[in-house]
């Protein structure tokens, strides 16, 4: 009996200890702000409002609230003001983990700029109310998004990046906490836009995903890179980040700090031209990433300057930055970056090259088509010790030694204005990159139709950034994080005031009500358009072909345009799909990602699928087709992706699951989409195409259940 008693004791103080170390604290998240914080003008708002997208996005150990208002601005002249909302008051009952603070866009609703000169004094008192609870809140401010209206009345984009946002830059700085740049992301954004002023859902799925990468940032518990610069230095502020200024080796020299250093310690080394075009660099600040600077201008990338950057870079070591670095070089930057990865490619993660010199004979030689510098020819000279007869015939810059930069392994990104006439890129980039790609090596390059040398950069750097973050490990793989899709428009195929959600439920009901279900085509609006039986779903060219080849069988449609493999994988996990035990389950998926992700980071997505489908759904058999034939032509971005997709889930083939290659019927012998069957858009079936794929399609399912 005693033994009995002993062991139910023994049994109970482990269920409790273990409950106590899996137990996981609710992390709290309160997003404070105005209209689109609260989710002016969206469908479904309680849905897709981006702090509800966000709790999709983070899950059950996390607890967002949205305390948005519409009409709230910082300053409380008036009863509007934010600080005089119910919201704001509640907002601190909670005791907030995190705070996200979306203000300063209603400001934009007075013409008078001296409106909002004590902007930073009531927007302070926010933050400060917040700084002052208990919980010692995380608080991340943001800058405004930008607008698009061409209205004299109101404030434009010149007044909110001149004006707002260096305000809020201020008290960042001073206040040592978090920034984060919505501008910049959103600057070519204007589709995105419901009233040229408020974000639609889709713009609050692009802020919910930046959000969940700052908070899933896992950062360093304490960077001592400051302490250890024991040079003389100088701190201000690089857009309300840490900056220190010092003299090593008698040149001047810069390191920016994140307010949360990731761990590893990344960092980005500009070359040229601080501070020039910052919104890369402030987007990696906010990803947890230092930038460094080292002046060797102007010496052309020669030996001296190489030897100055080995010993910065060791310097760089002994402050703890990490081993591999990524190189940012603009114009002449380009020089100094491609010479000194010349001779140490082992400490490079990647290189960012923006409008990049390659050849110094084009500039500043002027020996091509540009004009080239007469006074930075005589300096390039006098660096390298050159007449100009030798200086005529130099072959040792970055163009020439392009097989040698390729074998260094690592990426490089450039991205050029095809109008640049100080760097003709016809001299430069062009040539340089038919080299490295001849002799292996990965290159990747963005033209800027009509743009000339200026401006540098990308206004929303988002496809530089992430370039970066892949190269250095530390790009978030949305793919394979089950989320809805905040989609609404009927563009998208659907019956007007209809949305994502609609579609959702709509196919959940004919999931339940099918007794003896043969099939479930699943996937995006390809798959949408073979029609079925959805009520709302207005575009089904698909439909005569499919009803025809799969009379026989009892099946339904659950394509939903725009999904993602992260929107298959919630479905599966919120709907009716392992309770309608169809016999087969054709799966294709994966086009749609190709706007953001890799084809790894698709093929990834599409595997998460199949495991689930494999753990829930054993006895389904599964038709893999992964994403359809895209992209109109062979060296097209999409065909890329889906040659590289295809690649990768070929192998996925078990018990459960054939997969059927379609590429040989759609892409023709020279490797151009076949438009006899997709639209100009390089994506979609026509009629015909519907039509061949039933019937590929019958032939397979066929195969697949006999």
């Amino acid at each position: 009996m005693n033994k009995v008693y002993i062991k139910i004791n023994f049994l109970l103080i482990g269920i409790i200890f273990c409950g106590s170390i899996f137990a996981q604290k609710i992390v709290n998240i309160a997003c404070i702000g105005n209209g689109v914080t609260y989710g002016l003008g969206f469908e479904n708002r309680e849905k897709n409002n981006f702090p509800q997208q966000l709790q999709y996005l983070l899950g059950a150990n996390y607890k967002v609230t949205n305390f948005g208002v519409v009409n709230a601005p910082v300053l409380s002249n008036g009863l509007n003001g934010y600080t005089q909302t119910a919201a704001f008051k509640k907002s601190h009952t909670i005791n907030p983990d995190i705070v996200f603070v979306e203000l300063g866009l209603d400001e934009i609703k007075s013409s008078d700029t001296a409106f909002i000169s004590n902007f930073t004094n009531t927007l302070e008192g926010i933050v400060q109310s917040y700084a002052n609870l208990s919980a010692r809140p995380r608080i991340v401010l943001f800058l405004p998004l930008p607008i698009f209206l061409n209205d004299s009345s109101l404030l434009n984009n010149s007044v909110i990046k001149n004006k707002i946002i260096p305000k809020i830059q201020k008290i960042a700085f001073e206040k040592n906490i978090e920034v984060l740049d919505l501008f910049s992301m959103f600057i070519d954004k204007q589709d995105l836009f419901l009233d040229k002023i408020h974000p639609s859902s889709l713009g609050g799925t692009l802020i919910s995903k930046r959000l969940y990468e700052l908070v899933k940032l896992d950062p360093v518990k304490r960077s001592p890179v400051f302490e250890k610069i024991k040079e003389q230095k100088v701190i201000s502020s690089f857009y309300g980040y840490l900056c220190a200024d010092f003299t090593f080796k008698n040149r001047n020299c810069k390191v920016v700090s994140p307010k949360r250093v990731a761990k590893g310690q990344p960092w980005v080394w500009r070359a040229r031209f601080w501070g020039h075009e910052p919104q890369t660099d402030i987007a990696l600040l906010e990803r947890g990433f230092h930038i460094a600077y080292m002046d060797v201008a102007e010496m052309y990338g020669n030996d001296e300057s190489v030897k100055l950057w080995n010993q910065f870079y060791d310097y760089m070591q002994i402050i703890g930055m990490s081993k591999k670095v990524v190189l940012e070089g603009m114009s002449r930057g380009g020089i100094y970056a491609y010479n000194w990865a010349l001779q140490n490619p082992t400490k490079l993660a990647a290189v960012y090259a923006d409008a990049p010199v390659l050849d110094m004979k084009s500039w500043p030689g002027g020996l091509g088509k540009g004009p080239g510098s007469k006074d930075d020819w005589s300096i390039f000279k006098n660096d390298f010790n050159l007449t100009e007869e030798q200086a005529k015939i130099f072959k040792n810059s970055p163009l020439d030694n392009a097989e040698l930069i390729a074998k260094g392994g690592y990426p490089m990104l450039h991205v050029v204005g095809d109008a640049d006439e100080v760097v003709p890129v016809d001299e430069n980039t062009n040539p340089f990159e038919v080299r490295i790609k001849s002799a292996g090596g990965d290159i990747t390059v963005i033209h800027k139709k009509g743009i000339g040398h200026h401006p540098h950069s990308l206004a929303n750097p988002t496809p530089i950034v992430d370039f970066i973050l892949k190269s250095t490990g530390y790009k978030t793989k949305f793919s394979i994080i089950p989320t809805p899709s905040a989609e609404y428009r009927s563009a998208a195929g659907w019956k007007e005031g209809t949305d994502w959600w609609v579609q959702h439920e709509e196919i959940n009901q004919l999931l339940k009500v099918e007794k003896k279900l043969d099939i479930i085509f699943l996937g995006n609006s390809i798959t949408q358009g073979i029609g079925g039986n959805r009520p709302s779903v207005t575009y089904k060219a698909g439909k005569p072909y499919f009803e025809k080849a799969f009379n026989e069988f009892h099946w339904v449609v659950a394509g939903i345009s725009g999904d993602r493999t992260q929107h298959i994988l919630w479905r599966l996990q919120n709907g009716n799909y392992a309770s309608s035990k169809p016999k087969l389950l054709v799966l294709t998926i994966g086009v749609n990602n190709f706007n953001e992700d890799s084809g790894e980071e698709t093929a990834d997505g599409i595997k998460l699928i199949l495991d689930w489908l494999q753990a829930n759904m054993p006895e389904t058999k599964v038709l893999l087709i992964g994403p359809l034939p895209t992209g109109l032509h062979p060296n097209s971005s999409n065909r890329i992706k889906y040659d590289m997709v295809h690649s990768i889930i070929k192998n996925y083939t078990s018990a459960q699951v054939t997969y059927l290659p379609l590429t040989k019927y759609f892409i023709k012998q020279d490797g151009e989409l076949d438009t006899n069957y997709c639209s100009g858009d390089g994506i979609h079936l026509i009629e015909p195409g519907y039509e061949l794929w039933a019937r590929l399609l019958k032939e397979a399912v066929g195969k697949v259940l006999k």
